[in-house]
């Protein structure tokens, strides 16, 4: 398996081209936006124990912690809250 830690921009945009889809794909069965999100981000907290230390993945949380305290979230979205 290829080191995770080195993904290129074509595995990034690939990877997120294919979660876009997902979460359209989930949002045609009417999930609601906080399932598909809780699941999402279970997920990724799963998969990101499969390869760092929880040490590692306290940074990545505390970094997305600080990005919506900032409001850089909201940012990337619209007048109408969608990004």
């Amino acid at each position: 398996m290829p080191d995770d830690q080195d993904a290129s921009p074509a595995h990034l945009s690939h990877a997120g081209a294919v979660v876009d889809k997902a979460i359209e794909y989930m949002m045609g069965q009417n999930l609601s936006s906080l399932a598909i999100a809780s699941a999402l981000l279970g997920g990724s907290l799963a998969l990101l124990a499969r390869s760092m230390s929880d040490e590692a993945i306290v940074g990545i949380l505390t970094n997305a912690i600080g990005s919506v305290r900032s409001g850089e979230l909201r940012e990337h979205q619209g007048a109408d809250g969608v990004p």
